[in-house]
């Protein structure tokens, strides 16, 4: 996923935060901000220590910007996305992670599919 398609900075962070719409299931997080005038979304993640070691915790990144990329045809794009991962994530597949993400986006009405929940 390119850099433009990345949350970096703790200002950006916190404007989602302060003015979020958010959703959750058992092991994802997701907070989002419409932003009208973006050509695309931006995706931020946050995977704290209780998921695991550092090594663990890159794995549980990678799985997800894998996911977020498959999932890019029918993300809302004028949006911005905060994943938060929770402990509970640790050591699943890509597959899992992409149902449970997929459900947790279905949600918040990030994906623009309605057969979403029927991968």
């Amino acid at each position: 996923m390119r850099k433009s398609f990345r949350i970096k900075k703790p200002e950006e962070f916190q404007q989602v935060f302060d003015h979020h719409h958010s959703v959750a299931n058992k092991y994802f997080v997701v907070y989002r901000l419409k932003k009208e005038g973006q050509k695309h979304f931006r995706l931020g993640l946050s995977v704290g220590k209780k998921v695991g070691k550092a090594h663990d915790r890159v794995h549980v990144k990678r799985r997800i910007r894998q996911t977020m990329l498959e999932l890019k045809p029918i993300l809302d794009q004028k949006s911005d996305i905060l994943v938060i991962a929770r402990p509970n994530i640790a050591g699943a597949s890509q597959a899992f992670i992409k149902k449970q993400l997929t459900h947790v986006l279905g949600l918040a009405k990030l994906l623009k599919d309605e057969q979403h929940g029927k991968n």
